[in-house]
């Protein structure tokens, strides 16, 4: 890890300029030796990257979306060309091009923060060195070294020995035990957030390896932090315990405010947003517009979770409009409520067993009357005189095989 660090060094000035920066301004507040000016300073650099890295986080946001809906494409790309992987990574590269999707730009955010995350770790070891580093002179680095975060030294580690971490004033049972427990956290953090963009934020209509990929992410990911957090130092778990925190909640906001198409935060939204126009009888809020306009450019290709908003509008006689607002629409109002009488009007199909049995239970019941009918019936068609001259309607049922029914050519003279 140190090696690692030492490839960043180049950014360690700006790094530990930041910080101190930070500790001016809480070391005003709480004292310049205290965990909580040097700790709150760890905290407000990540957030001035993270706020920094917000565009970055719309692009992953957008590439992660496209991977999702190109994945059946990229399946059948993979099964055509699956002897031939040249022309399989040009189809790649041509459906990326196309559709204006980098690979990449969902690892974006992680690849920005590595070179400060390295810069920190390589500061803080400095610090545990009692080496100067950057803009961090000896006063500073003594400020540092007496700082504690609930007992822990800023640059004390899980594995360190008794005799590493008595020199920066502290006992490694307080060491392990604060350590222990922020990397619990982090890997915690890292777990929910994963498991919130699998089981929300997912198009739960298209099954593709990807989402297989994310669910193992989901359960590998937080065993490597926290097989890593025991080799990070106090004041980097601070530093990627924020990141985790931040990266949540972030993920949140976006889960309930641009939700991914037909997933189940889409249908939470839309529900939502269906309620509030019930309620004002309007769009309110410029984000909520945006959605309606994307529904209504979709038009037959709306998913069933949008055909289910729109249909909902309809039976509250109002119709999305192309601005993103909600007009009045008798029509629509009556064609929802004729398609519900439709529906209620259509009766239900019946298995194969029920029409048997109901077939079964008829012809018990019938068969004494029919029984009793076709006895009356023959009654009367024998009381009835027969016209005379006309065979009984009995003989030509009666006729012999061969013989043509009703009344016989007579045979030719030569053939008596």
């Amino acid at each position: 890890m140190d090696t690692i660090a030492s490839l960043f060094s180049f950014i360690t000035w700006p790094v530990s300029w930041v910080i101190v920066q930070f500790h001016k301004l809480y070391g005003a507040i709480f004292g310049d030796d205290t965990g909580w000016a040097w700790g709150l300073s760890i905290v407000s650099l990540v957030v001035l990257i993270r706020i920094c890295l917000i565009p970055l986080f719309v692009k992953q946001i957008k590439s992660t979306r496209n991977m999702q809906v190109l994945q059946p494409k990229m399946k059948a790309i993979q099964e055509r060309y699956k002897s031939d992987k040249q022309r399989q990574s040009e189809e790649m590269m041509k459906l990326y091009k196309e559709t204006g999707t980098n690979p990449l730009s969902s690892c974006l955010p992680i690849l920005a923060q590595s070179p400060f995350f390295f810069a920190l770790y390589h500061v803080l070891s400095a610090i545990a060195s009692n080496k100067k580093i950057g803009v961090i002179d000896q006063s500073l680095l003594d400020s540092a070294r007496q700082a504690h975060i609930f007992g822990a030294p800023l640059a004390a580690k899980f594995m360190n020995s008794s005799a590493e971490v008595s020199a920066l004033g502290a006992s490694l049972t307080d060491v392990r035990v604060v350590t222990a427990v922020m990397i619990v956290m982090m890997s915690a953090s890292q777990f929910f957030t994963q498991r919130q963009l699998m089981t929300k934020n997912v198009d739960l209509t298209v099954k593709t390896p990807y989402m297989q990929q994310q669910k193992m992410l989901m359960y590998i990911f937080p065993v490597i932090f926290a097989v890593m957090g025991i080799n990070f130092p106090v004041g980097v778990l601070v530093y990627w315990l924020t990141t985790n925190v931040w990266t949540m909640g972030q993920q949140m906001y976006v889960i309930n405010q641009n939700p991914t198409p037909g997933s189940k935060a889409q249908d939470q939204y839309l529900t939502r947003l269906l309620k509030s126009v019930t309620a004002h009888g309007e769009v309110r809020g410029r984000t909520r517009r945006n959605t309606v306009k994307r529904i209504v450019a979709k038009g037959p290709d709306r998913n069933d979770i949008e055909r289910k908003f729109v249909t909902g509008l309809a039976k509250l006689g109002l119709a999305p409009q192309e601005d993103g607002t909600v007009g009045k629409s008798d029509t629509a109002a009556a064609e929802a409520e004729g398609g519900a009488a439709q529906r209620r009007q259509q009766p239900k199909r019946q298995t194969k067993a029920k029409r048997q049995t109901g077939t079964a239970q008829a012809g018990g019941k019938d068969t004494d009357s029919t029984e009793t009918g076709s006895k009356t019936s023959l009654q009367k068609q024998d009381e009835k005189p027969k016209p005379a001259g006309k065979p009984a309607s009995g003989s030509s049922r009666q006729a012999k095989s061969g013989q043509r029914k009703g009344p016989q050519r007579p045979k030719h003279p030569s053939k008596k």
